[in-house]
């Protein structure tokens, strides 16, 4: 099941899965009637079974109902990748309230009902893996872009903590924590040092899951270097760009 189903990332992980064999899968997306390419890329990829479910995180009252319908119809689910969110506006969110709680709503609060409903319903299944990406922009909050970074340091928390509390379940979370990803959402924006692209942070995701971690960072150089990033002084850390 890939919640965000026209993402560039949970797509590029969800074809890589079907490659290795998965052959049914899940499209919930708003729109849902405008996902052609992508499923004509999971097919081409082999699955053989993909539908599609409308689907809007942000409208937190429907949640359960959306997801136990997709289990209740298409289960049982063993793999769930929340690819849903936004990158926003930083200038726009310092001054426009609004703005600021758009961003933080899709990618922090949109994500605690989703991963809420989603643990309680796969308990209750048995068994099941649960793919959330983080970023790098949460580990230690920037100026530059902290109204995103503020809504992905608490989806990380909330993400850990939940891994933690799922310790056997049966539920497994993994959480991905990649640096600035070059591809539709930051289109126009200069790359980062350490950047990569959708095809790689499906890559190591594709491998974590199959070796059972519960974080990845993509690359890997990112976790030595934020080890040594959060010790940098506040008047340093408050220049660095996105």
């Amino acid at each position: 099941m890939v919640l965000g189903g026209r993402s560039e990332i949970g797509l590029a992980v969800a074809t890589r899965l079907a490659r290795q064999g998965a052959g049914s899968f899940v499209l919930a997306a708003r729109r849902s009637g405008d996902l052609d390419a992508e499923e004509a890329a999971l097919r081409e990829a082999g699955a053989g079974t993909v539908a599609r479910v409308e689907f809007d995180a942000d409208d937190v009252e429907r949640q359960h109902e959306v997801l136990a319908g997709i289990l209740r119809e298409h289960g049982p689910v063993d793999v769930v990748i929340t690819a849903f969110g936004v990158l926003g506006d930083q200038a726009r969110a310092e001054r426009d309230a609004a703005h600021a709680l758009a961003i933080v709503h899709t990618d922090y609060t949109a994500h605690v009902g989703v991963l809420t409903h989603l643990a309680k319903l796969l308990r209750e299944q048995g068994h099941g893996r649960l793919v959330v990406f983080s970023s790098v922009a949460g580990v230690r909050v920037r100026r530059a872009n902290y109204v995103y970074g503020s809504a992905k340091a608490g989806l990380d928390g909330f993400a850990s903590g939940l891994s933690d509390a799922l310790a056997g379940s049966g539920v497994r979370l993994l959480l991905v924590r990649p640096g600035f990803v070059v591809g539709r959402m930051t289109e126009g924006m200069k790359p980062a040092p350490f950047s990569s692209t959708p095809a790689q942070v499906a890559d190591a995701a594709v491998t974590a899951l199959r070796r059972g971690r519960h974080v990845v960072w993509v690359p890997p150089v990112l976790r030595p270097l934020f080890a040594v990033l959060r010790l940098l002084p506040r008047p340093l850390w408050r220049r660095l760009p996105r």
